[in-house]
């Protein structure tokens, strides 16, 4: 059997404000191509196929457009689909049982049973080969919120320890289950301890306010592989070649500019992973970064001149991230870029605004009774000094004085 792991598609991204139907439909007509060509027998799709909870309708016929292809291209494909943080676990699982009848399944969330405990036995799928045998148990658990595992009493870990117990107790019960030559799989939608983050990884977990990691040692040494999403980059986790991070298919930020994205391939033979193997995605739309390290405003805009330029398929023209080194504010920053790339083949996606180390200290933190002895316009400087790294011109105190006096003045009149 051939298996082939995915995650993280995010489809109806706007990326800096564009949309990226084009990119993500590109993927999926790639992905086609590779289903055939590599004759794989089970897809994984570890979470996060939507970017978000209400897509789009050209997102969802997207999605489900792709399902048919497929089903057409290998008739005897099974599919396994977990929702992830991005996706709606009830709105994932509402094709459920019309997709169940073409060897699909979804898993949007753990469900419970009429005493309240979880049915564990809804989050293990058997996989059968073309005979009809099994051969492979897969324990498909999605992106697990609060309630959504077993409470662990005396825990100073809630989240951690609850997600470890609930792949124990389901591996436990696929165990049970297990045959001599079957295997068992496993899939997740976390956050892994130790993972590289990429630039979109560390901001979206700041969004979610918490980094819960879950270790390794959750997922049990006996699972053949470990299918897992969230993170953009695929990596190997633990040290362990079958726990890994397939990456999300397209770029998700600026830093991702010479990463290589991918899917990765692996046969299971008599009950073991015989052979891991990445396969590299064609990049759709380049990111560029200019220049490559921040230059000076005026140095930039001269250099923006000798990109390239032409007018056909603006649609396809790179992501543009450009890179300048201010002094302090400059109101005009885009709308000077914006003129320096006027014809040139490139959509400006983000400018990336750096100052230069000056030689002002941080003072200490200020405390509360130290804030009160504080001025407006002694506060206006430590804000400044603090951002741009240089003094505060004497143009911008005497027009902050002059609105700190117009405010105080209405108050008293008042």
């Amino acid at each position: 059997m051939k298996i082939l792991h995915t995650a993280d598609w995010h489809i109806g991204q706007l990326f800096y404000g564009y949309d990226r139907n084009y990119e993500h439909q590109q993927f999926l007509n790639w992905l086609i191509e590779v289903l055939g060509e590599q004759q794989i027998d089970l897809l994984l799709v570890s979470g996060d196929v939507f970017d978000l909870s209400n897509p789009a309708a050209a997102s969802i016929k997207m999605f489900y457009t792709f399902l048919s292809r497929a089903i057409k291209v290998r008739p005897d494909l099974q599919i396994i689909i977990i929702a992830g943080n991005h996706d709606s676990a009830t709105r994932m699982e509402s094709p459920k049982p019309l997709l169940e009848s073409s060897r699909i399944h979804i898993v949007g969330m753990t469900e419970r049973d009429s005493a309240g405990a979880i049915d564990y036995d809804k989050l293990i799928i058997p996989i059968r080969d073309t005979s009809g045998t099994v051969v492979l148990w897969c324990i498909a658990i999605p992106f697990l919120r609060l309630g959504d595992y077993p409470v662990v009493s005396g825990s100073n870990s809630s989240y951690t320890d609850g997600v470890s117990l609930l792949y124990k107790e389901v591996y436990e019960l696929a165990l049970s289950r297990k045959e001599t030559g079957q295997a068992i799989l496993a899939m997740g939608h976390l956050h892994a301890m130790d993972a590289e983050l990429s630039d979109h990884d560390i901001s979206e977990r700041v969004i979610m306010g918490g980094v819960e990691c879950i270790p390794s040692s959750a997922f049990h040494h006996d699972i053949c592989y470990t299918a897992l999403g969230h993170i953009h980059k695929a990596q190997r986790i633990g040290g362990r070649e079958n726990v890994r991070y397939s990456g999300s298919p397209v770029p998700m930020s600026f830093s991702e500019v010479n990463y290589k994205h991918q899917v990765i391939t692996m046969e299971l033979k008599d009950g073991k992973i015989t052979t891991i193997e990445p396969i590299e995605i064609p990049v759709t739309i380049p990111l560029i970064r200019f220049p490559l390290k921040p230059k000076t405003l005026t140095e930039v805009l001269f250099e923006l001149q000798h990109l390239p330029g032409s007018s056909e398929n603006p649609h396809l023209a790179p992501y543009l991230e450009v890179r300048v080194l201010l002094e302090g504010p400059e109101p005009s920053l885009r709308h000077q870029i914006e003129k320096a790339i006027e014809g040139k083949y490139v959509r400006l996606a983000k400018i990336d605004v750096s100052y230069p180390t000056g030689t002002i200290k941080d003072d200490e933190t200020v405390t509360y009774d130290r804030l009160s002895e504080l001025k407006p316009v002694d506060l206006f400087h430590k804000i400044y000094e603090s951002k741009y790294h240089t003094d505060t011109p004497e143009e911008l105190i005497s027009l902050f004085n002059q609105i700190t006096q117009e405010v105080q003045s209405k108050e008293n009149n008042s």
